[in-house]
């Protein structure tokens, strides 16, 4: 192997930042951020998700969801409605959902972007490999080095 495991996942982050950071500027002139689009794609595509489900979904805590969530029920992106029980849950508005779709497509543009420097056959072997590294399940060994 010409790489060590540490500068794989080392490249794996830096793309992630590459991409947030280039998203987040193509979407700037929407008024709009990465998390922000990520949150209503997930909202559009889970619709009955709790606001629990949908900050797991979005990598953020129950709190920091529940924060954005009231910064784009502000802007008129998302609404608050009555669930089960007790439970609230969030939909999209007319507004939100437009702004998903516009923002989708840039999102999508930065990642075509990234990816470009593949071939159709390269991209298809990176993405099954992808799919086969996070369908793995982590084992205990290693990780305890990691947390200390």
């Amino acid at each position: 192997m010409d790489f060590q495991l540490k500068d794989i996942g080392l490249a794996v982050k830096r793309l992630q930042v590459r991409h947030h950071r280039t998203a987040d500027a193509v979407l700037a002139p929407l008024g709009m951020t990465l998390v922000q689009w990520d949150a209503l794609r997930h909202l559009s595509q889970n619709p009955e998700a709790s606001l629990h489900d949908l900050a797991v979904l979005t990598f953020q805590t129950d709190q920091a969801f529940g924060s954005l969530a009231g910064r784009m029920i502000d802007r008129g992106l998302i609404e608050r409605v009555a669930g089960p029980g007790r439970a609230t849950r969030h939909r999209l508005t007319p507004l939100g959902e437009a702004l998903r779709v516009q923002a989708g497509e840039l999102v999508e543009g930065v990642l075509r972007e990234s990816f470009s420097p593949l071939s159709e056959t390269e991209l298809e072997t990176f993405g099954t490999l992808l799919m086969r590294i996070m369908s793995a399940e982590p084992s205990s060994k290693g990780g305890a080095s990691l947390i200390r």
